[in-house]
């Protein structure tokens, strides 16, 4: 048997830092999209491919757990020793993605229709978003096996394959859009098929980078791939992790809602700071990454002392990150602001709030960390009723915060919410121990 890599800090960064820095590429192909679409010199343009990408993500979101679930158990059946597992593995979320993706592309006349009824549009906005989603949905497939294999890939701390599957898809989706609307002038339709043409490009280098997997047999032993108790175990993972999301989700689409009570200055400000939180969750991404995949090892391994120390190095990292974001935010935050917003109104507003986003990376961590932990470890039914816990508490506390303090009200609920979630699963985290043991 192959001898176990040490777990020591410079493990720990190997696997987080690539994942941040593919992160940091997201932001990117969206300022892309939006500006060739700018210099057609109309709105409808912009407005239909934001509205586009936007309901085509919510849809694909639904499958979101795909990665996830994936991490955990193949970083268990990695620890265990159990290639033919491991390699079984990718087989099951190819064959969901490509099983869901073509459900996709059968409904989309019924899922478009409803986003619309929710989100309507102006008729010109809403044509070309049509034609925008008429075309990228057909990467359906692709789209959704590429959770899975993002999954797989960061139970193996391959993570810099991870890195270099996004850099190549968003490089190629840029060039393209380039090429395709301001070289040929197609339009929304071009930022489209560029769009389409990147996430199958995404899926056949990650079916590359996954070809040590197609050397093991078991990849294509269809009595272990549709394995009852295997697949029975995967359908309850990720349905924990799939009722985790909606209900995080929920705190978020409620947060948005509230905040539009108390005027449109305010929820501006509100959505300001929000890219805050967003940095702060792309940064403590890479290092949940990791948690996942150390301690899916750790379990499968059964080693409790490589399983704590797992969670005690990527905590150090995550809470060092933390800090220093909260430093950033509070030094610089003024001027990211101002450089956001030109309005003096909402400037003045979101600077008002400004250290709820200080606090939220110090109260938050505990929460996106022990993420990371539970999924690594599959204990994903923890994670469902700590989130049911945490969303019953956000709503008990934030209607009265709301009612008392107003838009504080709103922000303390919400980072109650986070210290709810850090601290239940904190409650539960030394049965992971006594597993592992």
């Amino acid at each position: 048997m192959a001898k176990v890599p040490d777990l020591t800090h410079r493990r720990v960064l190997n696997i987080a830092l690539p994942i941040v820095l593919s992160n940091a590429t997201v932001p990117i192909l969206g300022v892309v999209d939006t500006g060739v679409v700018g210099q057609l010199g109309e709105a409808a343009p912009i407005g239909a491919v934001g509205m586009g990408a936007i309901i085509l993500t919510a849809i694909y979101w639904i499958f979101g757990f795909l990665r996830m679930g994936t991490t955990g158990l193949t970083a268990q059946a990695a620890g265990a020793g159990q290639p033919a597992e491991v390699a079984a593995l990718l087989t099951r979320v190819l064959l969901i993605g490509g099983v869901a993706g073509i459900a996709i592309i059968l409904t989309q006349i019924w899922l478009f229709a409803g986003a619309f009824k929710i989100s309507p549009a102006s008729p010109e906005v809403e044509g070309l978003a049509r034609i925008y989603m008429s075309i990228r949905v057909w990467s359906a497939p692709a789209v959704i096996a590429l959770y899975g294999i993002t999954g797989w890939l960061v139970a193996q701390e391959r993570t810099r394959a991870v890195l270099a599957l996004q850099v190549v898809m968003n490089g190629i989706n840029i060039v393209l859009d380039v090429v395709f609307v301001l070289g040929l002038g197609f339009g929304v339709a071009g930022v489209a098929w560029a769009t389409f043409i990147a996430e199958w490009s995404g899926l056949l280098l990650g079916l590359w980078l996954c070809r040590a997997a197609f050397g093991v047999p078991a990849w294509r032993d269809w009595s272990r791939i549709f394995d009852r108790a295997r697949l029975a175990n995967m359908a309850v993972v990720n349905t924990d992790i799939l009722i985790r999301s909606v209900l995080l989700q929920a705190i978020f689409v409620s947060f948005l809602f509230f905040g539009a009570r108390f005027g449109d200055v305010q929820l501006a400000a509100n959505h300001i700071l929000m890219q805050f939180l967003y940095v702060t969750s792309y940064a403590m991404d890479g290092f949940a990454f990791a948690a996942e995949a150390l301690v899916g090892q750790a379990l499968g391994a059964r080693a409790a002392p490589r399983l704590r120390r797992a969670v005690v190095l990527t905590f150090i990292w995550a809470t060092a990150i933390c800090v220093a974001l909260a430093l950033v935010f509070g030094v610089f935050g003024p001027a990211i602001v101002a450089i956001m917003a030109k309005n003096a109104e909402v400037q003045d507003a979101a600077r008002t709030f400004l250290p709820y986003m200080v606090a939220a990376p110090l109260v938050g961590v505990a929460a996106w960390m022990f993420d990371g932990v539970f999924i690594g470890a599959t204990r994903t039914t923890d994670m469902r009723n700590m989130m049911i816990v945490s969303t019953i508490a956000y709503f008990a506390a934030v209607i009265p915060l709301m009612a008392a303090f107003g838009n504080h009200g709103l922000w303390l609920g919400l980072l109650f919410s986070f210290i709810v979630r850090g601290i239940t699963l904190g409650w539960k985290y030394p049965g992971l121990e006594r597993a592992a043991a």
